[in-house]
């Protein structure tokens, strides 16, 4: 297996996408991987339940994408992510096997940003990963929405309500927990009505 193919295996890329080229810039300790499509590669309308057949490529989009370090290296994915044009939805970016649409990252390092941030700041993590702290609440905060939309709330009988101190001083959050299942439901900045706002089911 030559090294582009060693790549390819290592991302868990299958067809139609491969690892068409690399760079490795020793004094910038960064690894550039450059990932295409296969000719002729076909691909499906990337909108919810639908019908249309591999709907004609429209045209691409160049896209970059932080991955897992490779070692101590900063990892970066390049690609040309197409575009399809589907007669019932217009134009669409196919989905990708790595990564979230807009995200910048892949799936990958999105893991591993949500297992620090489990155990440690945001702050701390954006310094372990060599991202500012911006990037890497977008991402924890994407999947804590995610994760609250499909939470299921129909068999809470019993709410209760607790506010502590964040901090030193008078900064507090508000804390709903349901008393039966001992799981937190809802937690938010400040200790007024106002602040607390509806607790959506």
């Amino acid at each position: 297996m030559d090294e582009l193919g060693l790549f390819t295996a290592a991302l868990g890329l299958g067809g139609p996408w491969q690892v068409v080229r690399s760079e490795f810039d020793a004094e910038a300790t960064q690894l550039d991987l450059y990932l295409d499509v296969e000719r002729g590669a076909q691909f499906a309308c990337p909108a919810k339940d639908c019908a249309q057949d591999h709907p004609p490529v429209h045209d691409t989009v160049d896209t970059t994408g932080r991955h897992l370090d490779f070692f101590q290296h900063r990892a970066l994915l390049h690609a040309r992510l197409p575009r399809v044009r589907c007669p019932e939805h217009g134009v669409r970016q196919v989905s990708v096997p790595w990564a979230r649409p807009g995200s910048g990252f892949t799936l990958l390092f999105e893991a591993l940003v949500l297992r620090f941030a489990t155990v440690m700041p945001v702050a701390t993590v954006a310094v372990m990963t060599r991202e500012h702290d911006t990037k890497i609440w977008r991402v924890v905060e994407h999947h804590v929405h995610a994760a609250r939309d499909q939470l299921d709330l129909s068999g809470v009988r019993r709410v209760g309500m607790d506010e502590t101190s964040a901090r030193k001083g008078q900064d507090y959050i508000s804390i709903f927990a349901d008393l039966d299942a001992r799981r937190v439901l809802f937690a938010t900045e400040g200790r007024s009505p106002r602040d607390r706002g509806p607790l959506r089911r």
